[in-house]
């Protein structure tokens, strides 16, 4: 299916909500996105089921101080969507433009994958 460009208000709610519950720190509500056997790839490590997930969260949201902001979104076919995010930080580098290659199903998300954009 074709990619299609979209407004970011027009994103998922469970990517919305993912999405703000992470940049709040909000690791809990962040988890609660994800399918009991979701799968997150970042930086080279894989993350499987929502333990996993709620621990990456965790360390993610505590090493470094960041802000995120979304520049971009398109839906790539049924139940997939891309965003790239703008991230600011203390992180080495300071800052990054950052995909977030989401899968849904059934109103949770079941993968994602974040990469450079």
């Amino acid at each position: 299916m074709a990619s299609t460009p979209t407004d970011l208000g027009h994103l998922p709610g469970v990517v919305r909500d993912y999405l703000a519950a992470h940049a709040r720190g909000d690791v809990t509500a962040a988890a609660e996105c994800f399918t009991p056997a979701a799968v997150v790839v970042d930086d080279g490590s894989t993350c499987r089921g929502r333990e996993e997930i709620r621990d990456w969260l965790g360390r993610s949201s505590t090493e470094y101080t960041w802000t995120a902001t979304p520049t971009a979104a398109v839906r790539r076919g049924s139940g997939h969507w891309n965003v790239v995010q703008r991230l600011t930080g203390d992180f080495p580098g300071g800052a990054a433009d950052l995909a977030y290659d989401f899968t849904i199903d059934d109103a949770l998300i079941t993968a994602l994958v974040i990469g450079p954009a």
